[in-house]
């Protein structure tokens, strides 16, 4: 029998205890939507960032396979030796999936090595997720498209590396596109962003954006390959 993964959901939780709006519509914080959406199929746990090292000790990211990251009010309160320890987690192979303004976050900019910037309005637009890679596993299940009736616009041009591979995009009723699903290796670790999630729409309810988190941990968990040597080696050939 497979072991299952083990997934641990951040999240900010600041939104929820200071704006009505938001806690009315993530009654047990958006990092609790999100884990209902990923269970049973994994072991799931939380951590927030007023939790004792943000709720991720060296322990818990050592026992994490996915960790998956929803910012938005306080990137700035991140503690630097916590993203350093998320960023050399990743490098050893864990997987990351950073989500909607995560794009920001501390720990997904030193990880693109770019500003990350972007347009954005929250007006109500209706956002058309379309699938460019219909092949790639993060898309299995969803057909051409997943519409979402009201979310936060981000448009191009957002300021992030070439990515690896481009699975979704949007169209807002702006008018506006916006590169919304891209994949990323980081020394053994895989990296996924996804753009749908802002705090005052039930975006996480929608079983469609579920199905893709699903899929996102399985695409982005450990390899069973062994941590490569690195420093001074032996000549696996005589030298003369």
């Amino acid at each position: 029998m497979t072991q299952q993964l083990n997934v641990t959901v951040w999240n900010e939780y600041r939104h929820e205890q200071t704006n009505e709006k938001v806690a009315q519509v993530y009654p047990n914080g958006i990092h609790g939507a999100i884990g209902e959406g990923l269970q049973p199929a994994f072991n799931v746990r939380y951590a927030t960032l007023d939790m004792p090292e943000h709720g991720l000790t060296e322990d818990v990211l050592n026992s994490t396979d996915v960790l998956l990251w929803w910012g938005h009010m306080a990137h700035g309160d991140v503690s630097d030796e916590i993203v350093e320890r998320v960023y050399n987690r990743v490098l050893q192979g864990m997987g990351l999936i950073v989500l909607h303004s995560g794009h920001f976050s501390k720990i997904f900019k030193k990880l693109m090595g770019t500003g990350c910037d972007l347009k954005w309005r929250e007006a109500n637009d209706k956002e058309r997720l379309w699938v460019v890679s219909p092949g790639h596993p993060i898309a299995e299940g969803i057909g051409e498209y997943i519409e979402l009736e009201q979310e936060e616009m981000y448009g191009e041009h957002f300021d992030i590396p070439q990515p690896d591979e481009l699975v979704f995009v949007s169209w807002f009723t702006g008018g506006e596109v916006f590169r919304s699903g891209c994949t990323y290796t980081r020394g053994m670790g895989k990296v996924f962003y996804f753009r749908p999630g802002h705090e005052t729409y039930p975006t996480y309810y929608n079983e469609q954006i579920r199905r893709v988190l699903r899929n996102a941990v399985e695409w982005a968990k450990p390899s069973t390959r062994a941590y490569p040597a690195y420093g001074n080696a032996q000549p696996l050939e005589p030298l003369n």
